[in-house]
């Protein structure tokens, strides 16, 4: 029998042929694991680097003219893999369609369409995640969901209105939720925009290290 290190995984090669075909598709299988957290991670950092560019526009930055003149970047938590989520789905059935509250008198049509349901520090937790009755009727947008949320970072460290995350539907009844791309309503720029307040069943008990920060301090 001898053993070598390999990229500091420890490899036994043996006589055996089953032991050698186990041991190959288990380090596959490690490599895989390994690809796919980097993917995630990346996956959050183009999300941000995207926001950026985009506040970075004047044709699409919600930021008013005195803050855009001196914009070089939003703020955001370190991208954690913790805040990558696996959540239990639950299709609720029979919700009726409701007029969401808003910063300003608009009342958009929403509709609950389920229920997440993760854990975070051996805390379990739950959020109901909507659709945009407007939204979801362009082509485009018809797997939009809606996901805001607030926790006990806000008003200190993030905007104490609470951030939003997008998602899409899915088939599967384990989604993920990657707060790393929580972003914050257009309203925490600019009092100009109307923005949808986090529904009160969304305000989580635990804190959110991740996303993008307050903007004013």
């Amino acid at each position: 029998m001898k053993i070598c290190k390999l990229d500091e995984i420890w490899i036994i090669f043996v006589k055996n042929k089953a032991m050698k075909k186990f041991v190959s598709l288990l380090l596959i299988l490690i490599l895989i694991s390994a690809h796919a957290q980097h993917s995630k991670l990346q996956t959050a950092k183009e999300f941000q680097d995207e926001l950026n560019s985009d506040y970075a526009n004047k044709e699409k930055s919600p930021l008013t003219d005195d803050d855009f003149k001196t914009f070089t970047s939003l703020a955001f938590f370190p991208i954690n893999e913790k805040y990558t989520v696996k959540a239990s789905f639950v299709r609720t059935k029979k919700e009726k369609v409701f007029k969401m509250k808003t910063s300003t008198s608009r009342l958009p049509e929403y509709k609950k369409y389920g229920e997440l349901f993760f854990t975070i520090d051996g805390m379990e937790h739950q959020l109901n995640v909507y659709q945009n009755i407007a939204l979801i009727k362009k082509p485009d947008y018809k797997n939009s969901l809606f996901l805001p949320f607030s926790d006990l970072t806000c008003g200190t460290e993030s905007y104490i209105g609470g951030r939003y995350v997008d998602m899409e539907i899915s088939n599967e009844t384990i989604w993920t939720i990657d707060f790393n791309k929580a972003y914050n309503p257009y309203c925490a720029y600019n009092h100009k925009y109307s923005c949808p307040i986090v529904p009160l069943e969304n305000d989580l008990k635990t804190i959110i290290l991740a996303g993008v920060k307050k903007f004013h301090e």
